[in-house]
C-alpha cells in the first residue's frame, strides 16, 4: 500500500526538515517571537498581496503548530525549531471504506512513525505485531526519489508557495482577504502535486482562495478551492496556523512503545 503523495509529502515535512536546527534557548526564542509580534501589528503591509506574503515569514522560523485537510486527509501536530522537533498525527481515508492513521515524531536526528492500517493490517504480514508501536525509522532506507520536497522549509502546508501564485486579491475585512491564484506553475508543492494540477488543466489559472491573519498579520488560515476535475471531485484544501513562538517540543515514544521499523513500512514509504 502507498500513501498518497500529500501524507507522503506531509510526513517528509514532519520527520525529515533539517531547517529544524537548535539555536538559543526557548528563552531567547520566546523573546525573539513577542518582539516580532508586536513589530508585524505595526507594521502590516496596505497592500493585500503584500500583507499575504508577509505574513508567512513567521512560518520560516518554525515555531508553531497547524492543522490541515484535502481530499481525504486530514492532520494536526507542531513544528518547533527551538528544540529540534516536529510531530504529526494524520488520517487517510481514499474514499474505499479503508482508512489510515499515521503518527509521527521527529527529535533531533531521530524519527518514529506509528501506524493504523485498519482493516488492512489483517492482509500484511506482521502488522498485528506493530500495533499501537512507534516504529523508529532508519532513513538511510528511504529512497530518495519519494521524498523529493525542498526539506529546508518547514511548513507543511506550502502557504507561501500558494499565495507567491495569487493573481487577485481583495480586502473582505479585518484580516480576511479572497481572490484567485494561478497554480498552473507550481512545481514544488505537495498539496497541489503535478497530477491534480494536469487533471485540473485550465481551471489551475484561477483557484479561488480565501485567507485569515491573525492581529499581528501572521497566516492563521488558507482555503483553496478545488474544483471537480477527472476522478477528483470538487473539495477544499485547508490549512490553519497557530501559537506562533509558543509551540511545545515534541516527545519521545516510551521505549517500551518503540520498535525497529518493518520491511513493509520501507515499502509504504516508497
Amino acid at each position: 500500500m502507498n500513501i498518497r503523495r500529500w501524507g507522503l509529502g506531509v510526513l517528509a515535512a514532519a520527520l525529515f526538515v533539517p531547517g529544524l536546527t537548535a539555536c538559543g534557548s526557548d528563552a531567547d526564542k520566546s523573546a525573539d517571537a513577542g518582539a516580532s509580534a508586536d513589530a508585524s501589528a505595526a507594521a502590516i503591509p496596505s497592500d493585500p498581496k503584500e500583507a499575504l506574503v508577509a505574513s508567512t515569514k513567521e512560518l520560516e522560523k518554525g515555531n508553531f503548530t497547524f492543522t490541515l485537510a484535502g481530499d481525504g486527509v486530514t492532520g494536526e501536530g507542531l513544528v518547533h525549531k527551538p528544540s529540534n522537533s516536529a510531530q504529526m498525527t494524520m488520517k487517510i481515508d481514499d474514499g474505499s471504506g479503508s482508512t489510515m492513521g499515521l503518527d509521527m515524531v521527529y527529535i533531533e536526528s531521530e524519527s518514529w512513525v506509528k501506524v493504523d492500517l485498519g482493516e488492512l493490517a489483517d492482509m500484511i504480514p506482521g502488522a498485528a505485531a506493530m500495533k499501537d508501536k512507534y516504529q523508529h525509522l532508519d532513513k538511510s532506507k528511504i529512497q530518495d526519489g519519494a521524498l523529493s520536497l525542498d526539506l529546508t522549509k518547514p511548513d507543511p502546508g506550502d502557504s507561501a508557495t500558494m499565495i507567491k501564485a495569487i493573481t487577485e486579491v481583495q480586502k473582505t475585512g479585518e484580516g480576511a482577504y479572497s481572490g484567485k491564484l494561478d497554480a498552473s506553475g507550481v512545481t514544488d508543492s505537495d498539496a497541489l502535486d503535478q497530477d491534480l494540477i494536469k487533471a485540473l488543466g485550465a481551471q489551475a489559472k484561477s483557484l479561488p482562495f480565501t485567507a485569515k491573519l491573525d492581529a499581528q498579520g501572521r497566516l492563521s488560515e488558507l482555503v483553496l478551492s478545488i474544483p471537480a476535475a477527472g476522478e477528483t471531485k470538487a473539495h477544499e484544501i485547508k490549512v490553519a496556523y497557530a501559537d506562533y513562538g509558543t509551540a511545545t517540543a515534541a516527545e519521545k515514544p516510551a521505549a517500551d512503545k518503540v520498535v525497529e521499523a518493518s520491511e513493509q513500512t520501507y515499502e509504504m514509504l516508497k
